[in-house]
């Protein structure tokens, strides 16, 4: 056995599933709705490829820091199989790939088994220890959401909603831009944030811990994970949140305009948590008024967030 080999750390996971597995296998092969169903993923994109062989980028939360990193995998429809390997990695993770397979069984379920193999840079035992507990964290996750999904997929259509509001601003898109960007600076810039603290330990990926108040007065604390391509998209994803909320993520997208002007659409992708909204002092009367309602508060806030950036770069 080589030395590469030796130092190689190998780890199981997996989980009965009372769903077909060519649906588990759809929401493994499609990594762009990972975010909705993976809490610790904040971003995911096919960047090369197609749907037998192709390249991957992730960014999510391990052991509460925000990594990116660049996968290829094989796609199996047929066996309901995927393999994945990183091509760029993490400090501090040298190596790491495995393997999706989802396995029928006789009562129409499945089983989804997830393989991980990984090394260490340099070695060293306390960065594996590290990659072990974010394995372990993030993949006992995965597997516990993937199953709700899959098993309660017939509430997907009442319980996932988008919406998106749109503003035009008379100014420099790297103004507007770095309003959105410089998080840290809303408290005293947004009235419906109360406190924020962000942290950006790698350039573009910020960790932000965020209390904001919503239009009834109450007071909400939320954790995300945002992702920062300048002048174009900042995405983001909710890793802490309000009870009646199972996964809410979005985008604030920056175009020019022929004209000069510039937009940013804030977009929300969100999924209600029915077992939340009915623990809620005053629930709403149904799925459909609990829509609105969310809409309407995190719609309020994007709104209000959009007036303050553009009353404040077109001032200049």
């Amino acid at each position: 056995m080589t030395s590469t080999e030796s130092t190689r750390t190998e780890v199981t996971h997996r989980i009965e599933v009372a769903a077909p597995a060519a649906a588990v296998y759809r929401i493994v092969a499609d990594v762009s709705r990972w975010p909705l169903y993976f809490p610790p993923t904040v971003r995911a994109e096919r960047i090369a490829g197609d749907d037998t062989e192709e390249r991957i980028r992730i960014c999510a939360l391990a052991n509460g820091d925000l990594r990116s990193w660049e996968s290829r995998r094989r796609l199996f429809p047929d066996r309901f199989r995927v393999e994945f390997e990183q091509v760029v990695t993490a400090d501090p993770v040298a190596a790491m790939g495995g393997t999706w397979t989802v396995r029928p069984e006789s009562d129409g379920g499945c089983v989804i088994v997830l393989d991980h193999h990984y090394r260490a840079v340099g070695d060293d035992p306390a960065k594996l220890a590290r990659i072990a507990g974010a394995v372990e964290t993030n993949s006992v996750a995965e597997l516990a959401n993937l199953k709700r999904v899959a098993e309660r997929a017939a509430e997907e259509a009442e319980l996932l909603f988008e919406f998106a509001d749109t503003e035009t601003f008379a100014a420099p898109i790297e103004q507007v831009y770095d309003f959105l960007y410089d998080a840290a600076k809303w408290p005293e810039r947004l009235p419906h944030v109360v406190r924020l603290d962000l942290r950006e330990d790698t350039t573009g990926l910020q960790h932000m811990e965020m209390d904001t108040r919503s239009p009834d007065g109450s007071v909400h604390t939320t954790i995300s994970g945002r992702v920062c391509e300048p002048n174009r998209r900042i995405s983001y994803k909710q890793v802490k949140l309000p009870a009646a909320l199972r996964a809410h993520n979005g985008e604030w997208l920056f175009e020019s305009t022929s004209d000069g002007r510039v937009l940013v659409t804030a977009r929300h992708q969100v999924f209600l948590d029915p077992e939340g909204i009915a623990a809620l002092p005053a629930p709403p009367a149904s799925l459909a008024a609990a829509r609105t309602a969310v809409r309407n508060a995190l719609g309020a806030n994007s709104r209000a967030t959009l007036a303050k950036a553009r009353e404040h770069v077109e001032a200049r």
